[in-house]
This record gives C-alpha cells, sequence and structure tokens, in this order.
C-alpha cells in the first residue's frame, strides 16, 4: 500500500462499493415498497367488494368469492368468530384469528320484511332484506401474514375492511393478496446485483490502476532525471515536461525553474568565491612583502602601506561576513530607528572625507522606520562613500516623507552612471572600467551590500540620474507600523 496507484485504486473501489451498496439498498427498498403498495391495494379491493356485499344483506353462502386462490378471504364478527372463509383456506395467520383452523360458520339467512306472510308462497328465508347496513370508509389496517390454500402455505398481505350488515352485526373482512411476485422480483434484483456487484468493482479497481499507471509515468521519468541530476551534478540538465497541460506539467516546469535558479545560485556562489579569493590575494600579498622586505631590511618597511592594507584587509573581511549572514536569511531587529538622525550623525563622523556632505534633513519632523540600526547606517555610509569616489566638486544627502515611507536620497555631481549599467552596480564585486585601480575603486561590495540590506528591511534602492548630473541614489523604506 505504498505505491500511490495501489492507494488511488482502493480508494476508488472503497468509495464505488459504497455508492453502489447504497443505491443497491435503495433501489430495493423503493421496489419493494412499490410492491407491496401494489398487493395492498389488491388486498383493499377484495376486501371492499366482500364488505360491499356484506353490507347489502346478502347471505354469506351466496356471497361471491372470486379468485379464492389468489385471493383468500376471512370474514369475523365482532367476537373475533369466523363466519365465513374462502373455500379452499386451510389455515391463516396475520389476522384477528391468527394460528386459528377457520370453520365456515352456517350460512345465515335475511329475515323476512315486516308485513309479510308466510303463507302468500315467497320464501322470504332466500330474500335479503333491503340494504342498510354499510361499509366503514377508514382506510384499511394491512398486516403480513401466510395462508394455507388446499394443502399450500405462502406469504399473503392482508388488507381489514369492516362492514355492518342491516341486521346491525359488524364484520371485518380479511383479504389477502398474494406476495410471491414481489418476493420473487426482489429477490431476482439482489441476486443480479450480488453477481454484478464484485465484477464491477474489479473493472474499477483495474481501470484506476491503470489510469493511473499512465497519470504517474512522467512523473517517474522526473523522478529518474532528478536521481541523475543529483549524481552527476551537473546543474545545467532539466527533467522532461511532457506536453500536457495538467499538474504533471505543472511540476515539470517548476521543477525545471528551481533548477534554473539553483544553477543561477550555485554560479553566482562559485563567482563570489572566486572574487572573495581574488580581492583578498591582492592585499595579502602585498602585506606579505613588504612584511619579508621589513625583515630583510627594517629600514625599508612601509608601515603606512602595511596598515593601509590591513585595513583595507579588515573592511573586505567584515563584507564578506556581513554578506554571508545576509544570505542565511538574518533578518533585521524589530527596533525602532529615525533616519533623519541617523543620516545626520553618519555625515558627523566622517571627518576625513574631501567633500564636505550637505545634509538636507529637517530636524522637527520623525522619519521612523523599522529595522537595524546597525545595518541602516552601514547603508547610509556605503552611499556616502560610493558618492565621494566618484563626485566632482558636491556630495548631499536629504531625508523625507515618501507617501507611507521614507526616502533617503545621496547625490553626487560626478559622471553618474550609464542606464545600461545602473542594474549590474549593484552585483557583488563588480565595478565600471573607470573604478578598477585597487585604491579608487574599492571591493564591489558596498552597493550590493546595501541593496541587499534595504530589501530585508522591506525596501528599495535604485540609482538615477540627478537633476544637476552625476549620480542619485534612492533608498526607500516603509515607516514605522
Amino acid at each position: 500500500m505504498r505505491s500511490v496507484r495501489a492507494r488511488a485504486a482502493l480508494g476508488a473501489t472503497l468509495v464505488v462499493a459504497v455508492a453502489l451498496v447504497g443505491a443497491g439498498l435503495a433501489v430495493l427498498l423503493v421496489l419493494r415498497a412499490n410492491l407491496i403498495g401494489q398487493a395492498d391495494l389488491q388486498a383493499e379491493v377484495v376486501a371492499r367488494e366482500v364488505a360491499g356485499e356484506l353490507a347489502t344483506g346478502t347471505p354469506y353462502g351466496e356471497v361471491e368469492l372470486d379468485d379464492e386462490e389468489d385471493h383468500p378471504v376471512q370474514v369475523t364478527d365482532e367476537e373475533d368468530r369466523v363466519v365465513l372463509v374462502s373455500k379452499d383456506l386451510r389455515a391463516v395467520t396475520g389476522t384477528t384469528t391468527s394460528g386459528v383452523t377457520p370453520v365456515p360458520a352456517p350460512s345465515v339467512t335475511a329475515s323476512p320484511s315486516p308485513g309479510d306472510d308466510d303463507d302468500d308462497g315467497d320464501d322470504g328465508g332466500d330474500t335479503a332484506r333491503p340494504g342498510r347496513g354499510q361499509v366503514s370508509n377508514d382506510d384499511p389496517d394491512f398486516s403480513d401474514g401466510t395462508a394455507t390454500v388446499d394443502r399450500t402455505t405462502a406469504d399473503y398481505r392482508f388488507a381489514a375492511v369492516e362492514a355492518t350488515t342491516p341486521d346491525g352485526v359488524t364484520l371485518t373482512v380479511h383479504a389477502g393478496a398474494p406476495l410471491a411476485a414481489e418476493q420473487e422480483a426482489v429477490g431476482t434484483v439482489r441476486g443480479a446485483m450480488l453477481t454484478g456487484l464484485p465484477v464491477l468493482l474489479l473493472v474499477v479497481a483495474g481501470v484506476t490502476w491503470l489510469v493511473t499507471r499512465r497519470a504517474l509515468r512522467p512523473v517517474e521519468g522526473i523522478r529518474r532525471e532528478m536521481a541523475a541530476i543529483t549524481a552527476s551534478e551537473d546543474l545545467t540538465r532539466r527533467v522532461p515536461e511532457p506536453d500536457s497541460r495538467d499538474e504533471i506539467a505543472a511540476l515539470a516546469r517548476t521543477t525545471n525553474e528551481t533548477l534554473t535558479a539553483l544553477e543561477a545560485s550555485v554560479g553566482r556562489q562559485r563567482r563570489f568565491v572566486a572574487d572573495a579569493s581574488h580581492e583578498l590575494r591582492s592585499p595579502i600579498a602585498s602585506l606579505r612583502t613588504q612584511l619579508e622586505v621589513a625583515e630583510a631590511h627594517p629600514e625599508l618597511l612601509d608601515l603606512p602601506g602595511a596598515v593601509a592594507d590591513t585595513v583595507r584587509l579588515q573592511a573586505l573581511a567584515a563584507d564578506l561576513l556581513l554578506l554571508a549572514r545576509l544570505d542565511a536569511g538574518e533578518r533585521p531587529g524589530g527596533g525602532t530607528v529615525e533616519l533623519g538622525a541617523l543620516v545626520r550623525e553618519e555625515v558627523s563622523q566622517r571627518t576625513g572625507d574631501r567633500i564636505a556632505v550637505a545634509v538636507e534633513a529637517p530636524e522637527g519632523e520623525a522619519f521612523e522606520v523599522n529595522g537595524s540600526r546597525g545595518q541602516l547606517a552601514r547603508v547610509v555610509g556605503n552611499l556616502l562613500d560610493n558618492a565621494q569616489r566618484h563626485a566632482g566638486t558636491s556630495v548631499a544627502v536629504s531625508v523625507a516623507a515618501d507617501g507611507r515611507g521614507v526616502r533617503v536620497e545621496v547625490r553626487d555631481d560626478g559622471d553618474g552612471v550609464p542606464e545600461e549599467e545602473r542594474e549590474r552596480i549593484f552585483e557583488r564585486f563588480v565595478r565600471l572600467d573607470d573604478a578598477r585601480s585597487r585604491d579608487d575603486g574599492g571591493a564591489g561590495l558596498g552597493l550590493a551590500i546595501a541593496r541587499d540590506v534595504a530589501a530585508r528591511h522591506g525596501g528599495t534602492l535604485t540609482v538615477h540620474r540627478a537633476d544637476g548630473g552625476g549620480a542619485a541614489f534612492l533608498l526607500r523604506l516603509p515607516r514605522r507600523s
């Protein structure tokens, strides 16, 4: 049962089995109810016909009991004594005299009408009295029972109808209708269902198994290809995409998109390691050379150069560590940062800049955002470092409200950033051609770190051309919630 095909086939079979059993029971119940209803109607018709004759004063011996074999009749009086039965009826159950073998009472004749003379030649004993009886209009009582007619016992449905004779005697007429047709029909239908149900369930299970197998065949192809990709570590391979437009095809497309993203991520990681190794090799090699020279010739030690290389190496290591934390999913803290005060504080600490930074941050208005003060200070510092590196004569930073957020803009009057390079400069270790020197170009990580930090604070960092020429870096962050 670990197979999806087996579970699907079993589940479909169980569902169909429950549905068929429920539908079969419903059909049998409805069929039985309809057939019993027809038997009730037949029994009632016969009972009312006999009751009608008795109500008109017809003597017991002259009551017509047609079709006695199919519709046995038993008539009892108020004391449940049998006064009339069908000719061949030997025993009956399910009536008021269940279990009693009926013995027909002597025929009763009607009394002559008042005023008649016995000597006038008329036989008053053979003439029915004028009909003054009645048949009950109430719904008959129905019951199940058996009757033995001419030594043959069968199941019957009995209807009981009351009638009052002209003499005021209340009689109960029990007329039966056979249930053989109902039992035969129900038995036939039940047998057909019991015979066909297993066959139908086998068909459902087989079809479900085959359909599921065919539907899951592309999944097996995807699994094999993924296993091969994992074994070979070749991320350029892709899983096969079926021509269908179903969920399997969507799974294959999503898997290929994931492989593409994984390939790009691994490629970026490899380039990152290669670029980091290259950037670290230069200051380390320079520092080692200076130390080796100083060891051999102490008087030739370039202490300022060694310190500069050490500082650059330290800054590069700090940048790489921060990027590693950001790649690991580090999120900013839940503190509150006032961007206006943060910008003024960062600018006040930059005493060694070659160009003074103009600050446009109103002190009377609060520009509060949620996040890490240290990471946001790093963003502002990186943007100011970039502006100092490329500016001609001026660098400015402004803080202002921006709808439901806050905007920080850093401008310089340098050459600006070409439009086709405005996204590439945010990639790691990317420096434009005029900034490739070791001293002026940096490692190419400052803008990449700034954008990553902005994104993790729910903001954006973009670059456009400033109004007076040069570059303008725009940082947008949502206000504190």
